[in-house]
């Protein structure tokens, strides 16, 4: 049982955090860099401690200074929400041997869920479906080797991955030979690990993920599946729960093989195991993320379950007990970004106008007020609105309300909404039939 949290991160999930933490009777610490003196985070904690300048390597993802706040504060859990460290094994495995608890998977899973290759292996084991491709990371005389006979157009990764970065679409010989120096320089650059492995790329599939809740007793509980194929650069920005285009047999077959993968690891915590699904409905595992989401708000409203809070529950060492999960109605999350809405540049700036929607089925995440600055230096999500409708299209059309509602309005500032009343709009998403592929073909 721990007392006191310290919140590893800013923005939005900071403040979803601290409010799942204040719901348990937990105090917080929240960790601000120079640059997020006035973020809603830091009003909001019981206690806050500035670790450093606004470039993140130097505040959220310098592990001393952390681990410094860790000890001034006497705080005895770290929640590291998503991006920065949380899914790094060396910080979680620091924080583990500091006494503290890291509100997570253990280190040592987190270390075998990084590594692409080592997650296949398991997956493969329990019997989930695997895209065509190597078993090991390859050097580049073996990927030529092994593209020529799996056929292109393939997809090169890094090994060590994650985020949709380090990815590479190749369609012939030559175009491999060209980029699969540049994509190990990038590795090596992102995430201190070269290795690359190739796959089959899956030409216009679905993205779909499958959210986990596991305890320290042995329960792992699937809450359903989430669709996130309205992407960019590789990037989310329309999540949905559940996807229409999954039956309910197959959502059976796919949750008990992710649940006998997770018990594998011995995953602990929230979790989300990701697929791509073809045109005929295969499904083929790609990665597993050993942190919370920033879509599990579709997953929360359809099902009812506080994942946040549960995450909190498990790493308390209690036991998670849950009914019979079940699914009601649709829910659907759109990331509001600062972000010019068509080119997709960011767009930083002061808030001087906002108004959140609200009423029947809305829920808003956010870490906005009226008069904050938007800095320059971090990722551009600004606020997360989530619909909610007993059918898609009622959710779809509460979207719509939604984000008429939205005005967040300021001196060189510039949000994503119109994309996203763009794509409501488009035939192919209402009907359901869109892929990862949407947004360059038909939004762009």
């Amino acid at each position: 049982m721990f007392k006191r949290v310290l919140i590893a991160n800013r923005g939005e999930i900071a403040v979803r955090a601290i409010r799942a933490c204040r719901e348990l009777g937990l105090k917080t610490v929240a960790i601000y860099s120079e640059a997020d003196k006035n973020s809603l985070h830091v009003e909001l904690a019981d206690e806050a401690i500035c670790i450093g300048p606004p470039d993140p390597s130097k505040s959220y993802l310098d592990i001393p200074r952390i681990m410094s706040a860790l000890e001034v504060s006497k705080a005895d859990a770290v929640y590291p929400g998503y991006g920065f460290l949380s899914e790094n094994p060396k910080f979680a495995e620091i924080v583990e041997k500091s006494g503290a608890k890291f509100i997570g998977p253990r280190s040592e899973v987190l270390a075998k869920i990084g590594d692409k290759v080592l997650a296949k292996k398991v997956a493969k084991e329990v019997g989930l479906p695997l895209v065509p491709g190597s078993d090991e990371p390859l050097e580049f005389s073996e990927a030529v080797k092994l593209a020529s006979k799996i056929g292109y157009p393939v997809v090169i990764k890094a090994a060590a991955g994650g985020g949709g970065r380090g990815i590479r679409i190749i369609r012939d010989e030559k175009e491999l030979r060209e980029k699969f120096p540049l994509a190990k320089k990038e590795a090596e650059s992102a995430f201190g690990d070269g290795r690359l492995y190739i796959e089959k790329y899956v030409i216009n599939p679905k993205h779909i993920e499958f959210q986990v809740i596991a305890d320290e007793h042995g329960n792992v509980y699937v809450l359903g599946e989430r669709e996130c194929s309205i992407q960019r650069r590789h990037q989310k920005l329309i999540e949905e729960a559940p996807s229409v285009s999954v039956s309910e047999e197959k959502r059976k077959e796919i949750s008990e093989k992710v649940a006998e993968f997770c018990k594998r690891l011995g995953y602990t915590s929230a979790g989300t195991v990701e697929f791509l699904m073809d045109e005929e409905g295969n499904f083929y595992f790609m990665e597993m993320n050993g942190r919370i989401q920033v879509e599990h708000p579709v997953t929360e409203m359809v099902t009812g379950v506080d994942i946040v809070k549960l995450q909190l529950i498990a790493a308390m060492g209690e036991e998670i007990k849950l009914e019979k999960v079940e699914t009601n109605g649709f829910a659907i999350e759109f990331r509001i970004n600062a972000e010019d809405p068509v080119t997709f540049i960011p767009s930083p700036g002061q808030v001087e106008k906002l108004i959140l929607p609200g009423g029947p089925g809305v829920r808003v995440d956010t870490h906005l007020y009226q008069g904050y600055t938007v800095p320059p230096y971090y990722d551009s999500l600004l606020a997360k609105i989530i619909v909610w409708g007993n059918t898609r299209q009622e959710a779809i059309a509460r979207g719509k309300r939604a984000l008429g509602e939205l005005k967040i309005e300021g001196k060189g500032l510039k949000v994503n909404t119109e994309f996203h009343l763009r794509v409501l709009d488009q035939k192919e998403f209402i009907e359901g039939k869109h892929d990862i592929t949407f947004v360059e073909r038909i939004m762009v």
